[in-house]
């Protein structure tokens, strides 16, 4: 059910593994799946799901956008079929060691921070998951000794013999609360089915200053070895930033300071610890780890170098959909910086960043259909508000706004539906208009 990456992925994989497959989605399909099922024989269906014919199936692979609430999913569940992801099913057809990274925020980065420092220790490593590549579609693809999984709450509602040899959770801060009945603590519990099934072999690497993930392992608990990482004080963790913030620590044997760091920030410490915990259980020499924290590049719309014109820096952080992403990203700005921001609400709620934009936002520029709730949070709090509905006229306004030595942040807070494709589309269009100037 659903043929996007993951969906189409799952039918390649089980196609290849013998299965009689039908894929079928609620929407229209695009093309380029349209052939690539087609290529492979797969029967396929959109703009409907025959309920008829999926109760006759022996398992139902779903797409993580599909709610369990909703009413299709549950009449398959009244049929006695529980739908399962397709990192579920596609793990069952490899033997590799499965690292795996969740959180509200960072997971991307984070994932792709760890696959650098394994790819350069040595190590045969692949990347899939949530990070925008079908890992149905790499198991197929290849087998090497290890995947780094970046998993969704959305991912790990529907795993249930999935078992991650090292399960690392980065943060739990409010984000898709409208699938979780506006519940911290429900959301917070599909963070954690990261830890499901862990034996005494497998880690558990986790944030030890996060208050959500402190509460949730008081209730779940894991038989995983057990490691925490912490900005905030360097006892009993196994990764830490020192009391002056000026260096790391990781397992008392690496010690680097923060300014040799690639990515800057206090989460992207938090990110590194995580990194350099995962390099160490795999036996990487520290020397390698060290290299590989300061030479790695970041991923495509997550706090990203555009250019600079006439003086004026342009960020693209794009993949910042929620309040705590654009926080980061804000918290993370050393000039004065006008601030593009909007898209679909998720409920945010802007008081959070209250404190952020006094001290560091001089404008704001409204990227999005409707824009009233930014508008009314922040009116009197910056010099100036305007409201655009195309990347051309929000870059056009904030290039008009920003001085010399000052900074445009694309950084949304919001999902970018209401204008883009998805973030990457939003992100792209950006760049393109800062580019045009």
């Amino acid at each position: 059910m659903g043929a996007g990456e993951s969906g189409v992925g799952a039918a390649l994989l089980a196609s290849r593994q013998g299965h009689v497959v039908f894929v079928s989605d609620a929407g229209s399909i695009r093309q380029k799946w349209k052939d690539e099922l087609n290529d492979h024989q797969i029967e396929w269906e959109e703009n409907g799901h025959s309920l008829e014919r999926i109760t006759q199936s022996n398992e139902v692979i779903k797409s993580p956008g599909i709610p369990n609430a909703s009413p299709f999913i549950q009449k398959l569940i009244a049929e006695g079929i529980t739908p399962i992801s397709d990192v579920e099913f596609a793990a069952r057809y490899t033997d590799a060691k499965l690292i795996c990274i969740t959180g509200s925020n960072g997971k991307t980065t984070t994932a792709h921070l760890i696959h650098h420092v394994l790819k350069k220790g040595g190590l045969d490593v692949e990347i899939a998951g949530n990070v925008g590549v079908s890992f149905a579609k790499k198991v197929m693809e290849c087998q090497p000794d290890y995947f780094v999984l970046e998993l969704s709450s959305f991912q790990l509602e529907d795993m249930y013999a999935f078992k991650a040899d090292v399960a690392i959770l980065l943060n739990i801060t409010p984000d898709h609360l409208d699938r979780y009945e506006q519940s911290m603590e429900l959301y917070g519990r599909a963070k954690m089915r990261i830890t499901q099934n862990q034996t005494e072999r497998d880690v558990f690497i986790y944030n030890g200053d996060d208050p959500q993930i402190k509460r949730q392992m008081e209730k779940v608990k894991t038989n995983a070895k057990v490691y925490a990482f912490s900005i905030q004080q360097p006892n009993n963790v196994a990764a830490y930033l020192d009391e002056k913030q000026e260096t790391i620590t990781i397992k008392n044997k690496l010690i680097m300071s923060i300014h040799d760091l690639a990515l800057k920030g206090k989460h992207n410490i938090q990110n590194a610890l995580a990194a350099g915990i995962t390099g160490k259980i795999v036996e990487l020499r520290k020397e390698s780890i060290r290299e590989s924290l300061s030479d790695f590049t970041n991923v495509e719309h997550r706090l990203e170098f555009v250019a600079k014109v006439n003086g004026i820096e342009f960020i693209n952080d794009s993949k910042a959909t929620n309040i705590n992403a654009t926080w980061f990203a804000l918290e993370s700005m050393n000039a004065p910086t006008v601030w593009i921001v909007g898209g679909v609400d998720k409920g945010n709620d802007y008081d959070e960043l209250m404190p952020l934009v006094r001290e560091k936002v001089k404008s704001i520029v409204c990227l999005g259909k409707d824009n009233q709730k930014i508008m009314d949070a922040f009116e009197g709090v910056v010099e100036q508000i305007v409201e655009t509905q195309s990347p051309m006229d929000a870059v056009g306004y904030a290039y008009q706004l920003a001085k010399k030595d000052e900074t445009v942040l694309l950084s949304p807070a919001c999902a970018s539906f209401d204008l883009f494709e998805n973030y990457e589309d939003r992100g792209l269009q950006f760049k393109q208009a800062v580019r045009a100037l």
